[in-house]
């Protein structure tokens, strides 16, 4: 089954709103969670060491907009931007992908991250046609794991030593949702 790519389109939620990342939006990011070395603990990025670590990894975020098969949004909650979320890797020929988010510490805890990856799934779903999306999550970091349970997502075990991060091997804790499933949702 083909993909259908439409690239970054502006999602709405009842408290979110995702949208494109802009150039201008490196103070913010950097302020917001880039910078914060607890937000970066578990993700494959080191924490951002200032303005232009931001605006460097932007030039490469914003210049992919080009492309209709790259997905990253900004989150934004009550007039901020307060994270990111996205597609990390898409197999074309099995229809598959992989998510990922980072979100801000003062906004953990109260169901934003949720919130975006299922409006992010309801879109990569019904929009592009993927028939699985898959998300991971360093064991270490459970609170992660439960916003993929809340998403919808059910674990599919842990991959040992799965990943090189920051000097060292990491297991990865797998979640997925199919099709079918996000349907029966819907």
């Amino acid at each position: 089954m083909p993909l259908t790519h439409v690239g970054t389109v502006a999602l709405v939620t009842p408290r979110l709103a995702l949208r494109r990342l802009r150039m201008e939006d490196a103070g913010d990011m950097f302020r917001n969670w880039a910078g914060d070395a607890q937000v970066a603990r578990y993700v494959t990025w080191q924490a951002h060491r200032s303005e232009e670590d931001s605006r460097a990894f932007l030039e490469g975020v914003v210049s992919g907009y080009d492309r209709p098969d790259r997905y990253n949004w900004g989150i934004v909650f009550a007039g901020d931007l307060i994270g990111t979320i996205g597609v990390v890797r898409i197999s074309e020929a099995d229809g598959n992908c992989e998510v990922g988010y980072c979100l801000g510490r003062r906004w953990w805890g109260q169901g934003i991250a949720a919130e975006a990856l299922g409006a992010l799934c309801d879109f990569l779903f019904g929009q592009v046609g993927f028939h699985r999306i898959a998300a991971v999550h360093d064991p270490a970091n459970p609170a992660s794991g439960r916003v993929m349970q809340k998403a919808g997502m059910t674990c599919e075990g842990t991959l040992r030593q799965q990943r090189f991060i920051k000097g060292r091997f990491v297991d990865a804790v797998v979640y997925s949702i199919l099709r079918d499933e996000w349907e029966e949702r819907a």
